[in-house]
């Protein structure tokens, strides 16, 4: 018996209000956006044809989900609405159609309309709260018209003004907080090494920051905040979106560069196509472009339908998540002897390119997600971020699937597998011969942010390894023009530019070759501050666990590995010939701190805007008058240096009893003038 039309629209409001509880509420979703789009449409549909089963519960009716539990309720003045969604030309010009129809109908000329474009920021919805300029109050959306108070937690985001000049009794800002994909990677880095379960991507890390009940803990990640618009105001009207945008820049707020004004609709077009182009390029998401009627008293006139206002609109990209087959898990080898599991799917084409392998991270990530060969699986992928499995579809799973084990074995060498009490990994334990470990080492080694050496890529160093041309990574610097242009498509243009470009990482500074060493948990940040605390590779080398764990953002288990692994006679050979090949295992002068100036033996921390001065300045100040610059503030810090709209570290190191300088106070330090008790 076919379905009854309520029936089908029960269903899908179930079906939706269940997946709005897990994205909006929980931050795991079960579907991709692409389903979840396909289902509202469908219920949208429903209800166009039968309007006498509208209901105010309905997910087309209400934005995201009620507040949670943990957090106080706020009720916002100006609901914070949801946008209608255009996905091809076509639909956006029907908008406009509609736009300038409605108008018309009310007597209203519109003439010229003028329009602005912004990117749709894949984050968290916030509203921000300032009484007499002061930051009084932080809330998320919520179901658009009921947030929750995460004030603590926002106050947590440095670059989020918390003091503004000039504003009247009340304002509201309303903007996205976001995680940049670069700090969301290391992000996901240190809980895979921690054994805790990687966040699927930026917007779930941003919102689960944001929702933790502990401000602590969402301080310790670098949020960011893009301010897009202005809800409720006690003092003073903007007459456009433009010029709200342009009042929040100039008050200190985060606005995005390339929002802009457009004249006509072709206008909007043509931006759509040029922010989609760009899309890869960003360090941040971006799942469309928002498009905006300018004159904000044509607002008023335009209303809202539902949840959606009629004066704005988003253009959506293609989905960044898609769902396909999980066919198999294979594991893979890396540098350190770490297996790591990788999905094996269904080709499928997510975020404008062909999937057909995704990370799966750890073992216990995939113990906790419940994947299996056979499921269904939701895949993400964001930029370059490696494409990763993001859930299981359990209710989809084929009968007799068997939750995956690592091998017994080293897939790359055949070596017993080991698995240490205090790691997330099995690991091959063959660290000199296994083909798999040597390979992702030499990857490692020659790729960006490490000794970047370009030409060099993963085809070129598995044919390098095949061809018996290298063994290790020191083996790299002793290649000949000549031996390269023996080799299929490797003519003598190509051969000399590869061979300039290892002459030229010869002069890699020595925190680039700390880090492109591949020692266990090193990343790029750990590398600089290791090379900093150290000055050179036979300082550290001769250090112990507990010397090397002074340094700062390193912890026990990587401080042990960090001794055990340049204690090895293997990775010290290969030290020693990199030294005798050029390579910098040793600070320069020029980048050392100076023994005896004016901050000799301090550690700093920089926090706020300061006037005139850009943080990377401020930092090769302290730096050259012999102070150090660290991220965190502990007792261990000697001064914060806080300049405006200064954030947690500020809160922090007042609670510590760490003195506290501004701008002045940096000059009277390196003039040598110390406060009283220092």
């Amino acid at each position: 018996m076919s379905e009854t039309v309520e029936n089908q629209v029960s269903r899908l409001r179930d079906e939706l209000n269940r997946h709005i509880y897990l994205y909006h509420s929980k931050d795991d979703p079960e579907i991709s956006d692409e389903e979840y789009d396909t289902l509202f449409a469908e219920l949208l549909r429903l209800e166009a044809e039968h309007p006498e089963l509208i209901s105010g519960d309905s997910p087309t009716q209400r934005v995201g989900a009620p507040p949670s539990e943990g957090f106080a309720s706020v009720e916002h003045t100006v609901p914070m609405l949801s946008l209608a969604n255009a996905r091809t030309a076509e639909d956006l010009l029907a908008w406009e159609k509609r736009v300038r129809g409605r108008l018309e109908k009310a007597d209203i000329d519109p003439g010229e309309i003028t329009w602005v474009t912004e990117p749709k920021i894949d984050g968290l919805a916030i509203s921000l709260t300032y009484e007499n300029g002061s930051f009084t109050r932080g809330a998320t959306r919520g179901d658009g018209r009921v947030g929750e108070d995460v004030t603590r937690n926002i106050a947590t985001i440095e670059a989020l003004p918390k003091q503004i000049d000039g504003a009247p009794p009340l304002i509201e800002v309303r903007g996205e907080v976001y995680l940049p994909i670069a700090a969301f990677v290391e992000l996901n880095r240190r809980r895979a090494e921690a054994g805790l379960p990687a966040f699927a991507n930026p917007r779930n890390s941003a919102a689960g920051s944001i929702r933790q009940i502990d401000p602590a803990a969402a301080a310790e990640r670098p949020l960011a905040v893009w301010s897009y618009g202005i809800g409720v105001t006690d003092g003073f009207e903007f007459e456009t979106h433009s010029e709200e945008v342009a009042w929040l820049k100039e008050h200190g707020f985060q606005t995005n560069p390339d929002t802009a004004a457009h004249a006509g609709i072709e206008e909007v077009l043509e931006r759509c196509q040029w922010w989609l182009e760009r899309r890869d390029e960003l360090d941040f998401e971006i799942d469309g472009v928002v498009i905006k009627v300018d004159r904000l008293s044509l607002w008023r006139e335009l209303g809202v339908a539902g949840r959606e206002p009629r004066w704005s609109i988003a253009w959506k990209f293609p989905p960044t998540t898609a769902t396909t087959r999980l066919k198999g898990i294979e594991w893979n080898v890396g540098r350190t002897g770490h297996l790591v599991p990788w999905a094996m799917l269904d080709p499928v084409r997510v975020g404008g390119v062909t999937v057909s392998t995704a990370t799966l991270h750890n073992e216990e990530d995939l113990e906790r997600k419940d994947v299996r060969a056979g499921d269904e699986v939701i895949v993400q992928r964001a930029g370059d971020v490696i494409p990763q499995v993001v859930s299981a579809l359990p209710q989809k799973r084929p009968q007799g699937a068997v939750p995956p084990v690592p091998p017994a074995v080293c897939p790359a060498c055949g070596t017993k597998i080991i698995k240490p009490e205090d790691s997330v990994f099995s690991i091959c334990p063959n660290r000199t011969g296994c083909p798999g470990q040597i390979f992702q080492h030499i990857k490692h080694f020659v790729s960006r942010g490490a000794m970047d050496i370009e030409g060099l890529g993963e085809k070129q160093v598995s044919r390098f390894l095949e061809e018996g041309l290298i063994a290790d990574v020191a083996d790299i610097y002793s290649l000949k023009r000549e031996q390269l242009e023996g080799l299929e498509r490797m003519g003598a243009i190509s051969s000399a530019n590869l061979i300039a470009e290892i002459d030229r990482s010869r002069a890699v500074p020595f925190p680039r070759v700390l880090f492109a060493l591949g020692l266990p948990g090193v990343g790029a940040v750990t590398a600089e501050a290791l090379a900093d605390e150290f000055g050179d590779i036979e300082a550290l080398r001769s250090a112990d666990p507990e010397r090397i764990e002074q340094t700062e953002g390193v912890g026990p288990i990587m401080a042990r590995q960090i001794a055990e692994s340049l204690g090895e006679d293997r990775t010290w050979k290969i030290v020693e010939r990199l030294r005798g090949q050029g390579l910098s295992l040793a600070l320069s002068d020029a980048d050392r701190r100076p023994e005896g100036g004016p901050l000799s033996g301090m550690t700093v921390v920089l926090t706020g805007a300061l006037p005139g001065m850009t943080r990377d300045e401020a930092a090769e100040v302290v730096k050259r008058a012999g102070g150090k610059v660290t991220g965190s503030v502990s007792k261990k810090t000697s001064f914060v240096i806080a300049g405006e709209s200064a954030g947690s570290k500020l809160e922090k190191a007042e609670k510590l009893g760490v003195s506290v300088l501004d701008l002045d106070g940096l000059r009277s330090l390196l003039d040598g003038d110390l406060p009283s008790g220092q």
